[in-house]
């Protein structure tokens, strides 16, 4: 190879050297802006609404704690309170339900009385439609005597 071609090699390779350590620097000074910049905004996002994360991590921990399989270990020590737990859910549950229907009897608001108030509304629909009815055919008739 001569001289000529081979300087200009060595140029071409050093050339596009540079190029690429210049193109690689510029990407990781960008790289670090945006990380920096997703930090802050974290940051101020975790200030402004702490509650909101603390649900966050709350609900992830759940997540993650569904998915993970439960030792022997934990199963003896946290079956009982797991049943108790339940039982107590559902007592309560029932508890909740009952006082609904009370509160729902006294104030007159049962199966029997909605299903009269219903067929009441429905009559009174029926009765506004015949009247309609009735006045729209007087009226022609009216219409038809003139």
């Amino acid at each position: 190879m001569t001289d000529s071609r081979y300087d200009h090699a060595r140029d071409t390779v050093s050339h596009v050297y540079h190029d690429a350590r210049d193109k690689a620097a510029e990407t990781l000074a960008a790289s670090k802006d945006s990380v920096q910049d997703a930090a802050h905004r974290a940051a101020h996002e975790i200030e402004a609404n702490p509650l909101l994360v603390l649900a966050g991590g709350l609900a992830l921990g759940v997540v993650i704690g569904a998915l993970l399989p439960r030792s022997a270990k934990e199963k003896e020590l946290l079956g009982p309170l797991g049943t108790r737990l339940s039982e107590t859910a559902r007592q309560a549950f029932a508890a909740a339900k009952d006082a609904g229907y009370q509160e729902l009897d006294s104030a007159g608001l049962t199966k029997s009385a909605a299903k009269d108030r219903g067929k009441d509304l429905f009559d009174g629909v029926i009765r506004a439609l015949s009247s309609a009815g009735t006045a729209a055919v007087q009226s022609a008739r009216k219409v038809d005597a003139a």
